[in-house]
């Protein structure tokens, strides 16, 4: 079992082992990292350099102007990593420093300001060589701050940083305690970990697991993995867009997930007026839709890539309730958030014997949804061709619920979707897994053309092949 290690033991663990030498460069809220390491004494050891530019020229002229003119991000600190790594690796090149294992730490911060008006979060990320001469590899983490006192929130990212550079020579050969050890002595209050990356020798891990043990271990609510396959930091992602989520198991992709999308799409088009370049797909998988162990982990990973390949976003969430996935995506800032839910989805939340005062909880479930730019946008049902079509309005609502109901639907709080395919209405993902495991014939005409092609030549979801 690992031990956790109070975060002035870290600290001077480093300062005593003469192989770990590096440059510290922090850009806002004081210089916390490279003073823990002098308050513990033998920093000399350890400490080449630590700088701070303050001031935009000066930090201007060093790293270059960041992109997009924002000095707290991703790109600014990867800027300050590869300018900081390279000045060790042209400058200590002498005999002396023969058995080093250089770093560069690095981080860019924005605290609570004086007006408690601003959203405080810090970028902070290493490049670091995990054995002598080895080619660089890298760490990025992204901290949403949680504590309201600015002096605690610089004290916070000092833990922080000390846990991330001792992780990155004591752990990076387990991912698990990897992650685990950066909240050594911190808690969920004080910071939330809602993105990281890894790359180079030293990691033998997909970041795409990394994303999902971050929400598995409650360090954040929700992380996001772009089509690209790359994850990303939510806000950097979702900020200022018209949001269209689709929740589901994906288990696999089918036709009629892709037509909720697409009626989705066609009522952000046409009756909101959204052009594309406004408007984000996300498609969200909870942490109850996926299951623990090494097979659900190659199972998500499979249902990832076959969302990436249709050129979606996914997000991960720890979110059961819609209220709760609402809560978490408006503090990106977007300008408004579509929730496209099955008209079954629909009927299993207005069940009354789930509630103890189903009037009152459903009023402030609802209040709690729709009073961030949110809406629910419902597609029909309808098993079978002889069956009739069941929409929201169709719905046999509870005498207490029928006038919060008339309310949400005449002010387009519950919109119910248009222009469906009749055709796919009675497609359900456990019969086209079923049908994959077993070897039967017909599934195929359920699934898009690139899914079923990805299940064949992948020999996903138990399909009866080898690879």
């Amino acid at each position: 079992m690992r031990e956790v290690i109070s975060i002035k033991r870290k600290a001077l663990r480093i300062n005593l082992d003469e192989s770990i030498y590096g440059t510290f460069a922090e850009i806002g809220a004081g210089q916390e990292v490279a003073r823990t390491f002098f308050q513990v004494g033998g920093a000399s050891g350890t400490v080449a350099k630590t700088m701070s530019a303050y001031d935009m020229a000066f930090s201007d002229a060093i790293y270059g102007e960041p992109e997009g003119g924002r000095y707290v991000s991703a790109s600014r600190l990867q800027g300050m990593l590869m300018h900081e790594f390279d000045l060790l690796k042209e400058r200590l090149c002498s005999e002396k420093y023969a058995g080093r294992r250089f770093f560069a730490f690095a981080d860019t911060c924005s605290i609570l300001n004086y007006q408690k008006t601003n959203d405080p979060h810090a970028w902070l990320g290493i490049r670091f060589q995990h054995a002598e001469g080895a080619e660089s590899s890298e760490v990025i983490i992204h901290l949403r701050l949680e504590e309201n006192d600015a002096l605690l929130q610089q004290r916070t990212i000092g833990g922080i940083g000390v846990n991330l550079l001792f992780a990155c020579y004591w752990y990076n050969n387990n991912i698990s305690d990897f992650i685990d050890s950066l909240m050594d002595n911190l808690t969920n209050d004080q910071v939330e970990i809602d993105m990281m990356r890894v790359s180079g020798p030293a990691f033998q891990t997909d970041n795409r697991l990394i994303a999902l043990m971050l929400v598995e271990k409650g360090y954040t609510d929700g992380t996001i993995i772009g089509p690209d396959r790359v994850v990303y930091q939510p806000k950097d992602i979702l900020y200022k867009k018209h949001l269209l989520c689709l929740r589901g198991r994906f288990r696999p992709v089918t036709k009629v997930n892709v037509d909720m999308l697409r009626c989705g799409l066609d009522y952000y088009h046409k009756q909101l007026g959204v052009q594309d370049q406004d408007l984000l797909v996300l498609s969200e998988i909870t942490l109850n839709n996926i299951g623990r162990g090494d097979y659900a982990t190659r199972d998500f990973l499979d249902r990832v890539d076959i969302l990436c390949s249709l050129g979606h976003t996914v997000l991960i969430s720890n979110c059961h309730r819609h209220d709760a996935l609402v809560n978490i995506l408006n503090r990106c800032k977007p300008q408004s958030i579509g929730l496209i839910v099955g008209v079954l989805n629909m009927i299993e939340l207005l069940r009354e014997e789930q509630y103890q005062n189903p009037a009152s909880e459903l009023m402030e479930y609802f209040g709690q949804l729709f009073s961030h730019k949110a809406r629910m946008l419902v597609y029909p049902y309808q098993p079978n061709s002889t069956s009739a079509l069941m929409t929201s309005s169709s719905l046999n609502i509870p005498s207490s619920l029928t006038h919060l109901f008339a309310h949400l639907k005449s002010n387009e709080f519950l919109v119910d979707l248009e222009g469906y395919d009749p055709q796919v209405l009675g497609i359900f993902s456990q019969e086209v897994i079923k049908m994959i495991s077993e070897g039967k014939d017909g599934w195929e005409e359920m699934v898009p053309d690139t899914v079923a092609e990805m299940i064949k030549a992948k020999c996903l979801f138990d399909y009866p092949c080898q690879v």
